[in-house]
């Protein structure tokens, strides 16, 4: 059986290469599709694909937010000026007349215009390794949220399958509300033609009226739905899967059942069943929109 995963997880790999401190995080939320969306440093364009090609062929559906982080360790900057923009621009200086009162270039004025002396970060002497690492750390990221899915798919598919339950308990006691039964129904129809009858009409026009009534307000029909959906919704908790948008469409339809069966329920009884039903099925609802 496959198993259930939620939408929404994190995960982190993070590790040293040489120099480099550097950092995956994936964070992934409730999405009508699958939305990938990387964030890594320029010149690690590539590594960034790799870890988005990972994620597309392993996830189905979700909003994925990628990131990596680099650092490298601080050390002595290396110093380089630039001796040919130094040297013009004290021969500029020299040919220039100085004005009076004005004092001459000094070598440590020439050093602080922009540009002569550049400081250089140290360059990664191994740029394979980095990469290396950087998509080993992909595969350890993915595995991690595929998991971190999988944990919180297993309590939604504990409470998701708690509230089918409830929602065939409740279908069953509709089935049973005594006010369905055949005498109670029978009790009304003689009631409401009775209650009619002094108005001077036909008796057996008023009693066919209130058959077609009765008919009109009998929820057979919904409950045969509302048993077939659940029967639908068990079976499909059981294959697993990415099963949230089936799930989904069964939420729409509970909901549609439960409210004609409100719409006709003639007595507190049934009414009260309906309402219960209703709110079952809203949390059903709100609970398999985090499920892929």
């Amino acid at each position: 059986m496959a198993q259930i995963a939620s939408m929404t997880g994190f995960a982190r790999a993070a590790g040293t290469t040489g120099a480099v401190q550097w950092a995956w995080e994936v964070r992934s939320v409730n999405g009508r599709g699958l939305d990938v969306r990387v964030r890594v440093p320029t010149g690690f364009e590539a590594v960034g694909e790799t870890a988005r090609t990972a994620l597309q062929k392993t996830l189905s559906r979700g909003q994925i937010q990628l990131s990596l982080n680099l650092t490298r360790s601080e050390g002595a900057p290396k110093v380089r000026i630039n001796e040919t923009l130094l040297a013009s621009l004290a021969q500029a200086v020299a040919r220039v007349p100085r004005p009076e009162g004005v004092a001459p270039a000094t070598m440590d004025g020439l050093l602080g215009i922009r540009g002569v002396v550049e400081a250089e970060e140290e360059a990664s002497s191994d740029t394979d390794s980095l990469n290396r690492d950087l998509t080993e750390g992909v595969v350890r990221l993915v595995a991690d949220l595929v998991e971190a899915r999988r944990a919180e798919g297993r309590q939604l598919e504990e409470v998701v399958s708690g509230q089918v339950a409830r929602i065939a308990a409740l279908t069953q006691a509709a089935e049973d509300e005594p006010s369905r039964h055949a005498e109670a129904v029978r009790a009304r129809l003689n009631a409401t033609v009775e209650a009619l009858s002094n108005t001077g009409l036909d008796p057996e026009r008023l009693h066919q009226e209130a058959v077609l009534l009765a008919a009109k307000a009998d929820v057979r029909e919904e409950l045969d739905r509302l048993r077939a959906h659940g029967a639908a919704a068990r079976d499909l908790l059981a294959a697993g899967g990415p099963i949230g948008r089936r799930l989904d469409f069964l939420a729409q339809e509970f909901g549609r059942e439960a409210n004609t069966l409100c719409a006709k329920a003639g007595e507190i009884g049934l009414s009260r069943i309906g309402l219960d039903l209703k709110a079952v099925v809203e949390q059903f609802r709100e609970q398999v929109q985090n499920i892929e």
